[in-house]
């Protein structure tokens, strides 16, 4: 249905991109991006339930508002949260200048931010940034734009595909940053996502909920939710396709790719968990609905006993079970299996027999699926989460530091 394809975030027609050192970060590492679409693009946007939201988020909530939209700001280094009036100044400054040297409406300006809370941004270094950004605005910029917007990000999170809508070829391409702060909704992430495929803006927010629901609304690597998380989403019509306006056909396979992206970005962050060493996929299935196989899964996955004893590499199948227990989803003790790998270890409740030594091969894995029957109706959710390490608490000990 789609094929995979290079160029990044600038893949899709219509799309530029840069990333500079400002210096910003102490480190003198990349931290102003700025993506730009040539033409106005319908815009979709989802953006922290914290209710410390930063000020970018602010601003770029009523930027939304229009569904329409041409160019994206971002700084990492500092989040710009818990700074007042200042901030929203600061934040409202970010994108008139953009504005400015884009020659568009400073409504047409998306801003996010993200990095230490509490501190006000240094605005000459943030404004030099800016303008060098815009003018080194490329078709081939991309990797350094996605380097602008890491923080303890260890490697870049970016895909790019073509799939084909009514006959005519169509790009899609998506970056995003986070690693720590990971947890619904959001997570401490940030994700922008460019097409070329023309989509009513109504359409498009529908789309990027949808699969903001079952991708970055599933991940967790430490249960908490940030101040600054945004994913968005700018559709310019390049392509060349005929507008979706309707749910019909082309919407569900927009939405399908669309929702593909915002998936692979998401195990991306959750892969890449501050000082993670597994991968964990968690299915809950037999649940009597959704919300009830979210819910269990949600409660596995924060669970700081289960992340533990997974870094231990300790098939401790209590602390899975005592999670499902205080979910509060309908659960049924002896009804409840559990698999780890491939293996059965909780039939109806009770431990079955397993290979030790199968079982101890699977736990050494850095990619482990595990899947919890509650064997009470036919609702299922997938939800990705990481262990917790000795590494992980030695990296937020010194975050600030």
């Amino acid at each position: 249905m789609y094929t995979e394809i290079k160029g990044g975030i600038t893949a899709p027609k219509g799309f530029k991109a840069a990333g500079v050192q400002a210096g910003i970060k102490k480190s003198g590492k990349h931290d102003v991006a700025v993506i730009y679409s040539t033409v106005p693009a319908s815009v979709a946007g989802v953006c922290t339930t914290n209710t410390m939201a930063a000020a970018p988020v602010a601003v770029s909530r009523l930027a939304f508002e229009s569904g329409i939209a041409s160019a994206i700001v971002v700084n990492s280094g500092c989040a710009n949260a818990c700074t007042g009036e200042q901030g929203l100044s600061d934040a409202n400054e970010m994108a008139q200048l953009t504005a400015d040297l884009l020659s568009i409406p400073k409504e047409d300006v998306l801003v996010a931010s993200t990095g230490i809370i509490g501190v006000t941004l240094p605005m000459d270094k943030v404004t030099a940034g800016i303008k060098n950004a815009v003018a080194q605005l490329g078709p081939d910029e991309q990797d350094y734009s996605t380097l602008a917007i890491m923080t303890t990000d260890t490697f870049q999170k970016h895909c790019a595909y073509e799939f084909e809508l009514g006959g005519v070829p169509v790009r899609i391409a998506g970056i995003a940053k986070g690693s720590g702060m990971i947890h619904p909704n959001m997570a401490t992430m940030l994700s922008f996502i460019t097409t070329d495929a023309a989509i009513a803006p109504e359409l498009l927010k529908q789309a990027l909920t949808d699969a903001v629901n079952v991708s970055f609304n599933m991940i967790s690597v430490d249960g908490d939710t940030s101040t600054n998380d945004m994913a968005t989403v700018l559709a310019n019509g390049l392509a060349g396709n005929k507008q979706i306006e309707t749910q019909d056909k082309e919407y569900t396979t927009f939405k399908k790719i669309l929702t593909e992206v915002c998936i692979f970005l998401a195990k991306q962050i959750v892969v890449d968990g501050e000082g993670a060493t597994k991968f964990l996929e968690l299915n809950v299935r037999g649940a009597a609905s959704f919300a009830d196989a979210k819910k269990t899964a949600m409660a596995i996955a924060k669970s700081p006993l289960v992340k533990t004893a997974f870094f231990g590499e300790d098939a401790n199948w209590g602390r899975i079970l005592c999670a499902v227990g205080y979910s509060e989803a309908a659960a049924d003790p002896t009804k409840i299996s559990l698999s780890i790998g491939n293996l059965t270890i909780v039939k109806q409740g009770l431990g079955a027999p397993i290979d030790e030594f199968e079982l101890k091969k699977i736990m050494a894995e850095h990619d482990i699926r595990v899947v919890v029957d509650l064997g009470l109706g036919q609702a299922e959710a997938t939800m990705w989460t990481c262990d917790f390490s000795y590494e992980y608490v030695k990296i937020n000990g010194e975050y600030h530091t």
